[in-house]
């Protein structure tokens, strides 16, 4: 069931207001469409009242309809009479820039997700589908997707075997169970396939028997439906094992239109955000995010063949989930995902990280990139650090994620560097003299001695040498620099700067 904040929030990015005050927590089920030809109004939560001419005429219809929600299309704002008449009725108003279609099609896409949804991902009812087909064909039924994941599965488990059990706890079919399935060729059949196939027992996997018929719109292979069962289902349980395929796939394309509406509102937020729009703090409170203690995660993922599917894996697992159930707001952007995260210390989005790795195929390359903590007005600083982040990968060689508070110091020696590289710091000083000298030992020397805060001492041990040998090059140093005064400390700072640079 959806609710009538989100109707608002949802409808907010396409220019709509809300006159007066409303109920955010009414519970939305229905629609009614004005239809002018009719004597009378069709009842429904929300009214959308198509080709009514004034806004008095609109709140009499949907009072007669037992509105919750009255949507008008005008330029102005109703007159405080206008909604105390609407007596408990909330009032959206649509600028006439946007069309009846695409508001009635953003509306009756959220009402309908929302009579099969608690969550905002995958039908609720979907879980009550598989326990009628389980009841038909007599035995427990899973309904997986693509990637072998549990999207529902019947509620009888008396019959379950290890392999079932395994699968429900994990969200997944296991990962040995998989190879298997591989290598007894069901994928490819359930590729190819719309005809049930039976899969054998397999004790020493803990498997029984196995029925599965793919789940198909077209010829796009949206997941696959399974039961239990010990022997090859005979023609009549065959048959609606195939039936129960075909209206399993209406229950997933209806989710996908849903689900990618919610995505590209989303989407489209957090991409306002990261480019600093002007009015940020009205769109963090669309998105229902704090509006300081952010951070930025900037995430990347492929494999050696195929660059693009890992990266779109990465975002539909990001954006699982009813979007205000999520802790963080997404979007693809290029190459990258990038979400936002309420996150004032960084272990949480170490923490995100992680889940969203162990959501995806191992043999994904996943590197990710943290901001530091953001007020909103900083995000788009936060979204560049993030990619700066993400550029260290290679040279610290870490694990998935790098966190801008742990590696600030290596992100400005990365930007140093891009500086250099652009010709912005100078090319003929000091450490670009010895660097080209032919007594290659005083550039270490010289670099040994100011990392140890001229110590001679340290810097000896460091090299291994005499402390004289190093007083000796010194001396050789400043020869062949020529007005280079090592007593200075703008000098040595300087110097050390352009040799973390050029390293």
């Amino acid at each position: 069931m959806v609710k009538l904040d989100r109707l608002i929030t949802i409808l907010g990015s396409y220019g709509a207001r809300l006159c007066g005050s409303a109920d955010r927590e009414a519970g939305l089920r229905s629609v009614a469409l004005h239809d002018p030809v009719r004597q009378e109004s069709p009842v429904g939560d929300i009214f959308l009242a198509v080709g009514v001419p004034t806004v008095a005429e609109a709140i009499r219809l949907a009072r007669q309809a037992r509105a919750v929600v009255l949507v008008v299309r005008t330029t102005e704002d109703p007159a405080p009479d206008l909604l105390r008449d609407a007596d408990g009725i909330a009032v959206l108003v649509v600028e006439p820039s946007v069309s009846w279609s695409q508001v009635a099609g953003v509306v009756y896409g959220l009402v309908l997700e929302g009579r099969e949804t608690e969550s905002g991902r995958g039908p609720a009812d979907l879980s009550a589908l598989a326990d009628t087909i389980a009841a038909a064909v007599g035995g427990p039924v899973t309904i997986e997707d693509q990637l072998s994941r549990v999207m529902a599965y019947s509620s009888e488990q008396r019959e379950a075997d290890p392999v079932r059990q395994d699968t429900i706890l994990g969200r997944r079919v296991p990962d040995r169970v998989r190879a298997l399935f591989e290598r007894q060729g069901v994928f490819t059949h359930l590729a190819r396939s719309d005809e049930p196939l039976f899969v054998p027992a397999a004790p020493e996997h803990g498997l029984h028997g196995r029925s599965v018929v793919a789940v198909r719109a077209g010829r796009e292979l949206l997941g696959s439906l399974w039961v239990s069962c010990t022997a090859p289902l005979d023609a009549a349980r065959a048959s609606i094992l195939v039936d129960g395929a075909r209206t399993v796939a209406l229950h997933l394309l209806r989710w996908r239109v849903s689900a990618d509406l919610e995505r590209q509102v989303e989407s489209e937020l957090v991409i306002q955000l990261l480019e600093g729009d002007p009015d940020a703090d009205a769109v963090v409170r669309k998105l229902g995010l704090p509006a300081s203690g952010l951070r930025v995660v900037a995430v990347r993922a492929h494999t050696e063949a195929e660059r693009n599917a890992g990266l779109l894996l990465a975002f539909e697992r990001a954006t699982t989930g009813f979007g205000w159930s999520r802790v963080g707001r997404s979007t693809l952007f290029g190459n990258t995902v990038y979400t936002v995260l309420p996150a004032a210390d960084p272990a949480p989005a170490f923490h995100w990280v992680r889940q969203l790795v162990a959501g995806l195929p191992a043999h994904l390359r996943i590197v990710a990139g943290v901001s530091g903590e953001c007020e909103v007005a900083e995000l788009p600083s936060g979204r560049r650090e993030s990619d700066e982040c993400l550029t260290l990968h290679d040279r610290l060689g870490s694990g998935e994620a790098v966190c801008y508070d742990e590696s600030w110091h290596q992100v400005l020696l990365q930007r140093l560097r891009s500086a250099a590289a652009t010709g912005r710091i100078p090319a003929r000083g000091p450490v670009a003299r010895l660097a080209g000298h032919e007594a290659p030992e005083l550039l270490p020397t010289l670099r040994a001695w100011l990392e140890a805060q001229g110590d001679l001492g340290r810097a000896a041990a460091v090299l291994g040498v005499h402390q004289n040998t190093v007083r000796n090059r010194l001396r050789r140093v400043t020869a062949a620099v020529p007005g280079l005064d090592l007593d200075d400390p703008a000098q040595r700072l300087a110097m050390l700067i352009a040799m973390a640079v050029h390293e």
